[in-house]
Protein backbone atom coordinates (compact mmCIF):
# COMPACT_ATOMS: atom_id res chain seq x y z
CA UNK A 1 0.00 0.00 0.00
CA UNK A 2 1.43 3.33 -0.86
CA UNK A 3 1.09 6.13 1.72
CA UNK A 4 1.66 10.27 1.51
CA UNK A 5 2.70 12.41 3.89
CA UNK A 6 2.30 16.20 4.63
CA UNK A 7 4.77 17.35 7.30
CA UNK A 8 5.21 20.31 8.53
CA UNK A 9 7.68 21.35 11.65
CA UNK A 10 7.74 24.25 13.74
CA UNK A 11 10.82 24.04 15.59
CA UNK A 12 10.65 26.00 19.28
CA UNK A 13 14.51 27.46 18.85
CA UNK A 14 14.91 31.21 17.86
CA UNK A 15 16.99 30.31 15.05
CA UNK A 16 14.89 27.48 13.45
CA UNK A 17 15.70 27.94 9.22
CA UNK A 18 18.71 25.49 10.37
CA UNK A 19 16.54 23.23 12.09
CA UNK A 20 14.47 22.84 9.20
CA UNK A 21 17.04 22.28 6.66
CA UNK A 22 18.99 19.70 8.89
CA UNK A 23 15.65 17.99 9.13
CA UNK A 24 14.66 18.23 5.14
CA UNK A 25 18.57 17.31 4.73
CA UNK A 26 17.88 14.12 6.80
CA UNK A 27 14.83 12.81 5.22
CA UNK A 28 16.72 13.18 1.56
CA UNK A 29 19.52 10.75 2.83
CA UNK A 30 16.55 7.80 2.16
CA UNK A 31 16.63 6.12 -0.78
CA UNK A 32 12.97 4.45 -1.46
CA UNK A 33 10.86 7.39 -0.73
CA UNK A 34 9.95 10.03 -2.90
CA UNK A 35 10.39 13.63 -1.19
CA UNK A 36 9.17 16.95 -2.60
CA UNK A 37 9.55 20.34 -0.45
CA UNK A 38 7.26 23.32 -0.35
CA UNK A 39 7.47 26.51 1.18
CA UNK A 40 4.99 25.61 3.83
CA UNK A 41 5.70 21.65 4.32
CA UNK A 42 7.47 19.09 3.12
CA UNK A 43 5.72 15.78 1.43
CA UNK A 44 7.55 12.47 1.61
CA UNK A 45 5.40 9.31 0.19
CA UNK A 46 5.97 5.57 -1.00
CA UNK A 47 5.31 1.97 0.22
CA UNK A 48 3.79 2.69 3.82
CA UNK A 49 5.82 0.84 6.41
CA UNK A 50 9.09 2.48 4.16
CA UNK A 51 7.69 5.73 4.66
CA UNK A 52 6.49 5.45 8.33
CA UNK A 53 10.10 4.29 8.87
CA UNK A 54 11.36 6.67 7.69
CA UNK A 55 9.08 9.39 10.08
CA UNK A 56 9.22 7.53 12.78
CA UNK A 57 13.27 7.22 12.69
CA UNK A 58 14.00 11.37 11.22
CA UNK A 59 11.83 12.77 14.41
CA UNK A 60 13.84 10.53 16.68
CA UNK A 61 16.35 11.93 15.11
CA UNK A 62 15.80 15.24 15.52
CA UNK A 63 15.08 14.42 19.29
CA UNK A 64 18.39 12.77 19.71
CA UNK A 65 19.71 16.36 17.80
CA UNK A 66 18.33 18.33 20.58
CA UNK A 67 16.06 20.29 18.37
CA UNK A 68 12.91 20.95 20.14
CA UNK A 69 9.94 21.41 17.06
CA UNK A 70 6.62 20.69 17.24
CA UNK A 71 4.89 18.16 13.82
CA UNK A 72 1.82 18.28 11.78
CA UNK A 73 1.32 15.76 9.96
CA UNK A 74 -1.21 15.04 7.27
CA UNK A 75 -1.71 11.15 6.46
CA UNK A 76 -2.91 9.95 3.25
CA UNK A 77 -3.05 6.21 3.04
CA UNK A 78 -3.53 4.65 -0.62
CA UNK A 79 -2.90 8.07 -2.34
CA UNK A 80 0.16 9.41 -4.28
CA UNK A 81 0.49 12.56 -3.99
CA UNK A 82 3.92 12.82 -5.88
Amino acid sequence: MKLSIEITMYPLEDKYLPIIEGFIDHLKSYNGIKLEVFPTSTVIMGDFDEVMSVLSNSIKWNVNNEDKAVFITKFLPNYEAL
